[in-house]
């Protein structure tokens, strides 16, 4: 990555604010409330963790100068910032994405790293076959890199002794699939290059609609009444702001938006997506391990069994093939290339 972070530096800062994000998160889904009386529920933590991002984003877009770049549409005498139809899509993919992350943390009766290893081994198997229908050339340390991603994943699912998932769980599971893929697709049609001015513009255009259409959504089931779901979105847009977990609410949005703006950086990379996806649904896997842990330690959660550990171990494995593989065949290249005109 030219003229900013480099990939790794922002796979690192990614896992590190990924760290208090899933601890937050599953804090207030195991922490009573004082209003309520009993912990949050994932639907009740969403509306307000959502509007903070939203708002921090956009703070970040004006800021950083990154909403320069985006196209602007007119009506009447303005000229307003908006998606390109390509952009449009990908916001609403990414939509999915917002809403199921955070809903992952909250089933207290699944582990953390095992519910990463499932969501984060779905989006590994899709990216080789996004590039492949791109017509991405995939290298080998990247073959290699889903090969031991796949495997971690693997030794945790024979471990674990129950398999049995709650119904919201696989749905969440499902949702956030679907989500990755449609918005992977679409990264590498249409943004996945070395232009640094491509890359702002297009995750400040999917930003720009998947916030509204999420909050949107959120807000007509809220109002729409009648059902548990409803209720509890209903508290998470009003009540919120009276709760006592208001302040984690908070940094859990905060957290939302900087994991989504370096997880752009690292998936905008011009490099294939079965090198940049593994980079990052590795950092998330291994900030979920350590979030456990924070969370056995301060507050008595279950520990990670020892085949999560076991996992750990291997994707770390896979960080270290993808940061120093690429590097030694790109010196390779060079050095060829000066040996060709030296002979020439």
């Amino acid at each position: 990555m030219r003229q900013g972070l480099s990939i790794e530096l922002a796979t690192m800062l990614y896992a590190l604010t990924y760290i208090p994000y899933v601890v937050l998160t599953r804090m207030m889904a195991t922490t009573d409330d004082a209003q309520l009386g009993r912990p949050l529920t994932g639907l009740e933590i969403l509306p307000g963790m959502l509007i903070v991002a939203a708002f921090l984003t956009v703070l970040f877009f004006f800021l950083s100068g990154w909403a320069r770049d985006v196209q602007r549409v007119q009506i009447g005498g303005f000229a307003l910032p908006f998606a390109t139809r390509w952009t449009f899509w990908s916001g609403i993919f990414t939509a999915l994405i917002l809403v199921t992350v955070p809903l992952s943390y909250t089933f207290t009766n699944v582990s953390i790293p095992f519910m990463q290893l499932l969501m984060r081994g779905d989006v590994l198997i899709i990216a080789p076959l996004v590039d492949m229908v791109g017509g991405r050339r995939v290298r080998w340390w990247s073959w290699v890199a889903l090969g031991l991603v796949a495997f971690a994943i693997l030794v945790a699912f024979q471990a674990r002794e129950e398999f049995g998932l709650p119904l919201m769980a696989v749905v969440t599971i499902i949702l956030y699939t679907i989500g990755y893929f449609g918005r992977l697709f679409i990264m590498t049609r249409r943004a996945k290059s070395e232009d640094r001015a491509e890359l702002r513009r297009y995750f400040s255009e999917e930003k720009i609609v998947a916030f509204p259409v999420t909050l949107l959504v959120l807000a007509a089931i809220a109002a729409a009444g009648g059902a548990q779901q409803s209720e509890e979105l209903y508290w998470g847009f009003v009540h919120v702001w009276t709760s006592s977990q208001l302040p984690y609410v908070a940094l859990c949005g905060a957290a939302v938006c900087l994991t989504g703006v370096l997880s752009a950086l690292i998936l905008l990379d011009h490099r294939e997506n079965s090198y940049c996806v593994p980079l990052e649904r590795s950092a998330s896997i291994l900030a979920g391990i350590a979030g456990s842990i924070l969370l056995a330690l301060a507050f008595g959660v279950k520990s990670p069994s020892m085949a999560e550990y076991v996992g750990a171990g291997i994707l770390i494995v896979a960080l270290v093939i993808l940061s120093i593989a690429p590097r030694r065949a790109a010196r390779r290249e060079v050095e060829a290339k000066l040996a060709a005109e030296a002979v020439s």
